[in-house]
Protein backbone atom coordinates (compact mmCIF):
# COMPACT_ATOMS: atom_id res chain seq x y z
CA UNK A 1 0.00 0.00 0.00
CA UNK A 2 1.12 3.63 -1.05
CA UNK A 3 2.10 6.26 0.90
CA UNK A 4 -0.20 9.57 0.73
CA UNK A 5 1.77 12.58 0.43
CA UNK A 6 1.19 13.66 3.89
CA UNK A 7 1.78 10.17 5.12
CA UNK A 8 4.95 10.77 3.27
CA UNK A 9 5.20 14.17 4.84
CA UNK A 10 5.00 12.89 8.66
CA UNK A 11 7.44 10.22 7.94
CA UNK A 12 9.85 13.10 6.21
CA UNK A 13 9.85 15.09 9.79
CA UNK A 14 10.10 12.37 12.04
CA UNK A 15 13.29 11.09 9.96
CA UNK A 16 14.40 14.96 10.23
CA UNK A 17 14.11 14.95 13.67
CA UNK A 18 16.27 11.74 14.19
CA UNK A 19 18.93 13.61 11.68
CA UNK A 20 18.94 17.19 12.90
CA UNK A 21 19.01 16.05 16.35
CA UNK A 22 22.03 14.12 15.62
CA UNK A 23 23.58 16.63 13.49
CA UNK A 24 22.16 20.19 14.03
CA UNK A 25 20.95 21.78 11.15
CA UNK A 26 23.96 23.06 9.65
CA UNK A 27 25.54 19.08 9.95
CA UNK A 28 22.29 17.31 8.61
CA UNK A 29 22.23 16.78 4.97
CA UNK A 30 18.99 17.00 3.34
CA UNK A 31 20.34 13.21 1.54
CA UNK A 32 20.56 12.18 4.92
CA UNK A 33 17.20 12.60 5.70
CA UNK A 34 15.76 11.18 2.11
CA UNK A 35 17.98 8.07 2.50
CA UNK A 36 16.42 7.72 6.21
CA UNK A 37 12.87 7.99 4.51
CA UNK A 38 13.82 5.90 1.76
CA UNK A 39 13.25 8.79 -1.21
CA UNK A 40 15.13 10.53 -3.39
CA UNK A 41 16.59 14.01 -2.47
CA UNK A 42 14.24 15.38 -5.50
CA UNK A 43 11.19 13.88 -4.04
CA UNK A 44 12.15 15.50 -0.46
CA UNK A 45 11.46 18.96 -2.67
CA UNK A 46 8.54 17.95 -3.61
CA UNK A 47 6.99 17.84 0.11
CA UNK A 48 9.08 20.87 1.46
CA UNK A 49 10.59 23.73 -0.29
CA UNK A 50 13.82 24.11 1.24
CA UNK A 51 16.07 22.67 3.98
CA UNK A 52 14.61 25.57 6.18
CA UNK A 53 10.99 24.00 6.03
CA UNK A 54 12.20 20.84 7.27
CA UNK A 55 13.85 21.82 9.69
CA UNK A 56 11.20 24.05 10.88
CA UNK A 57 8.15 21.24 10.33
CA UNK A 58 10.65 18.96 12.74
CA UNK A 59 10.91 21.64 15.29
CA UNK A 60 7.52 22.33 15.60
CA UNK A 61 6.69 18.32 15.48
CA UNK A 62 9.21 18.45 18.86
CA UNK A 63 7.24 20.97 20.48
CA UNK A 64 3.74 19.49 19.67
CA UNK A 65 4.82 16.29 20.31
CA UNK A 66 6.01 17.45 24.30
CA UNK A 67 2.92 19.46 24.80
CA UNK A 68 0.85 15.66 23.44
CA UNK A 69 2.73 14.00 26.50
CA UNK A 70 2.05 16.92 28.88
CA UNK A 71 -1.32 17.35 28.18
CA UNK A 72 -2.15 13.52 28.40
CA UNK A 73 -0.23 13.23 31.64
CA UNK A 74 -2.24 16.05 33.05
CA UNK A 75 -5.48 15.82 31.31
CA UNK A 76 -8.29 17.46 34.20
CA UNK A 77 -5.19 18.59 36.86
CA UNK A 78 -4.34 22.24 37.23
CA UNK A 79 -1.72 23.87 39.59
CA UNK A 80 0.77 21.52 41.66
CA UNK A 81 -0.81 18.03 40.60
CA UNK A 82 -0.90 19.52 36.53
CA UNK A 83 2.96 20.55 37.60
CA UNK A 84 4.21 17.25 38.97
CA UNK A 85 2.08 15.09 36.55
CA UNK A 86 3.66 17.09 33.26
CA UNK A 87 7.23 16.80 35.07
CA UNK A 88 7.06 12.97 35.59
CA UNK A 89 5.80 12.67 32.03
CA UNK A 90 9.15 14.71 30.87
CA UNK A 91 10.99 12.56 32.81
CA UNK A 92 9.90 9.80 30.82
CA UNK A 93 9.92 11.32 27.43
CA UNK A 94 13.42 12.47 27.95
CA UNK A 95 14.42 8.57 27.95
CA UNK A 96 14.23 9.68 24.06
CA UNK A 97 17.62 11.35 24.02
CA UNK A 98 16.86 11.91 20.32
CA UNK A 99 13.55 14.50 21.43
CA UNK A 100 16.04 16.23 24.18
CA UNK A 101 18.86 16.86 21.55
CA UNK A 102 16.07 17.95 18.70
CA UNK A 103 14.91 20.56 21.29
CA UNK A 104 18.52 21.74 22.61
CA UNK A 105 19.57 21.74 18.63
CA UNK A 106 16.59 23.96 18.00
CA UNK A 107 17.79 26.45 20.40
CA UNK A 108 21.66 26.08 18.78
CA UNK A 109 20.39 26.21 15.19
CA UNK A 110 18.33 29.39 16.20
CA UNK A 111 20.98 30.75 17.96
CA UNK A 112 23.52 30.33 15.07
CA UNK A 113 21.32 31.09 12.32
CA UNK A 114 20.41 34.78 13.63
CA UNK A 115 23.90 35.23 14.69
CA UNK A 116 24.76 35.21 10.57
CA UNK A 117 21.93 37.29 10.11
CA UNK A 118 19.24 34.97 9.24
CA UNK A 119 15.68 35.45 11.71
CA UNK A 120 13.24 33.44 10.26
CA UNK A 121 13.71 30.08 11.64
CA UNK A 122 14.18 32.17 14.95
CA UNK A 123 10.60 33.38 14.80
CA UNK A 124 9.23 29.45 13.86
CA UNK A 125 10.68 27.97 16.60
CA UNK A 126 10.20 31.14 19.13
CA UNK A 127 6.16 31.02 18.07
CA UNK A 128 6.55 27.27 18.63
CA UNK A 129 8.22 27.42 22.46
CA UNK A 130 5.73 30.44 23.36
CA UNK A 131 2.72 28.00 22.37
CA UNK A 132 4.26 25.33 24.87
CA UNK A 133 4.72 27.81 27.43
CA UNK A 134 1.24 28.91 26.76
CA UNK A 135 -0.66 26.08 26.91
CA UNK A 136 1.33 24.87 30.00
CA UNK A 137 1.09 28.37 32.10
CA UNK A 138 -3.01 27.86 30.83
CA UNK A 139 -3.03 24.03 32.54
CA UNK A 140 -1.31 24.85 35.35
CA UNK A 141 -3.04 28.13 36.14
CA UNK A 142 -0.54 30.09 37.18
CA UNK A 143 2.36 32.15 35.30
CA UNK A 144 5.06 31.89 37.98
CA UNK A 145 4.50 27.88 38.44
CA UNK A 146 4.54 27.50 34.87
CA UNK A 147 8.06 29.44 34.46
CA UNK A 148 9.43 26.87 36.96
CA UNK A 149 8.39 24.48 35.28
CA UNK A 150 9.60 25.19 31.96
CA UNK A 151 12.82 26.14 34.17
CA UNK A 152 13.36 22.87 35.51
CA UNK A 153 12.71 21.09 32.31
CA UNK A 154 15.65 23.07 30.70
CA UNK A 155 17.91 21.70 33.84
CA UNK A 156 16.62 18.52 33.07
CA UNK A 157 17.76 19.17 29.07
CA UNK A 158 20.89 19.85 29.82
CA UNK A 159 21.33 17.51 32.69
CA UNK A 160 20.52 14.80 29.88
CA UNK A 161 22.62 16.55 26.95
CA UNK A 162 25.93 16.46 28.90
CA UNK A 163 25.26 13.12 29.94
CA UNK A 164 24.56 13.32 33.48
CA UNK A 165 23.23 9.79 35.09
CA UNK A 166 20.48 9.80 37.30
CA UNK A 167 22.45 8.51 39.66
CA UNK A 168 24.66 12.03 39.90
CA UNK A 169 23.93 14.40 42.93
CA UNK A 170 22.99 16.71 40.59
CA UNK A 171 19.80 15.05 39.63
CA UNK A 172 19.07 14.21 43.55
CA UNK A 173 19.63 18.26 44.12
CA UNK A 174 16.98 19.01 41.23
CA UNK A 175 14.48 16.84 43.46
CA UNK A 176 15.47 18.32 46.38
CA UNK A 177 14.45 21.82 44.84
CA UNK A 178 11.38 20.79 43.37
CA UNK A 179 10.33 19.29 47.38
CA UNK A 180 11.64 22.37 48.91
CA UNK A 181 9.89 24.83 46.58
CA UNK A 182 6.25 22.50 46.67
CA UNK A 183 6.80 22.77 50.42
CA UNK A 184 7.19 26.33 50.43
CA UNK A 185 3.80 27.08 48.34
CA UNK A 186 1.95 24.42 49.92
CA UNK A 187 3.41 27.06 53.09
CA UNK A 188 1.56 29.80 51.39
CA UNK A 189 -1.89 28.55 51.13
Amino acid sequence: MRMSAEERRESVVRAAMVEFARGGYRGTSTEAIARRVGVSQPYLFRLFPNKQAIFEAAAEHCMEETWRVFDRASEGLTGDAACDAMGEAYLNLVEDREQVMMQMQIYVSVFAAESAGDGDIGETARAGWSRLFERIEERIGDRTLATEFMAHGMLINTLVALGFPFEHGLWSAFVELGEKQRQARAGEG
